[in-house]
């Protein structure tokens, strides 16, 4: 929890800044303001399901435009909102921020869900309210040849960048005993190729099945459906939480929504 940012109104890696409902996970219907992130770890690739939905932050990633000002004044704006989504990208490569904002969440009685993939362990002085983890699969494993979003040709450096932080157990581990709740959010595709990973993640880390919430793969409405029924259906027999991603339904890749 080292540094401050000082300057409120200074230019922060904040790409996106709106007013939503959280449509994912144990949170799902409730009203928010997505803070999004950009920059990533990881560069994730679902086959059929297509690439990360927020490919812009990720693969691509464009320069941030939000300062904390910006963060506060939207608050201001929309009181009746008393949720915050702190997504990217990958939120944990910006902790000075994240303590920041944890602490204006802190003061103002806001519930923050951090979404990220594990990759690093961040402490916060306030603990953040829920912990959102998607853990990487193989299935998220770029292919060798595909073209990303803006036609980029996948190679091996994309594909070592992309395994670089992947899995990391130790900072999952960390952020699980450091803030005060989680829920495991993993991307299943249609073909339900990374069952056996996800089996042995659950049973390495003692993840009980209530907090397990599996969504379908997809970039697009119909990316969505290809899975949808598959991973439905799975989470059924299993005895997971299905979240069904219903703003990919409503808006398709339409951004901020």
């Amino acid at each position: 929890m080292s540094g401050s940012i000082t300057n409120q109104h200074a230019i922060l890696p904040i790409l996106a800044l709106y007013p939503a409902i959280q449509a994912e996970g144990s949170r799902a219907g409730h009203p928010a303001i997505i803070v999004r992130t950009t920059g990533c770890t990881h560069r994730c690739y679902f086959g059929t399901g297509g690439w990360c939905d927020s490919w812009y932050t990720s693969i691509h990633p464009e320069k941030g435009r939000y300062s904390l000002h910006d963060v506060q004044a939207l608050y201001a704006g929309n009181p009746q909102i008393r949720d915050m989504i702190l997504t990217g990208g990958s939120p944990t490569m910006h902790p000075v921020l994240i303590n920041e904002l944890m602490q204006f969440a802190h003061q103002h009685h806001i519930h923050v869900t951090l979404e990220t993939e594990g990759s690093h362990f961040v402490a916060t002085e306030h603990p953040i309210n829920l912990l959102s983890i998607s853990p990487k699969f193989a299935n998220s494993v770029p292919q060798t040849g595909t073209r990303t979003p803006l036609g980029q040709v996948v190679d091996a450096h994309m594909i070592r960048q992309h395994n670089k932080y992947r899995l990391n157990l130790t900072a999952i581990r960390q952020l699980i005993d450091a803030h005060q709740d989680y829920q495991i959010k993993p991307v299943l595709d249609a073909e339900l190729s990374a069952l056996d990973e996800l089996e042995d993640f659950l049973q390495q880390l003692q993840i009980p099945d209530d907090k397990v919430w599996v969504m379908p793969a997809g970039d697009s409405r119909a990316a969505l459906m290809r899975s949808y029924g598959v991973v439905m259906n799975h989470a059924r027999d299993r005895g997971w939480c299905f979240t069904p991603r219903p703003h990919i339904i409503a808006f398709d890749t339409e951004r901020n929504v």
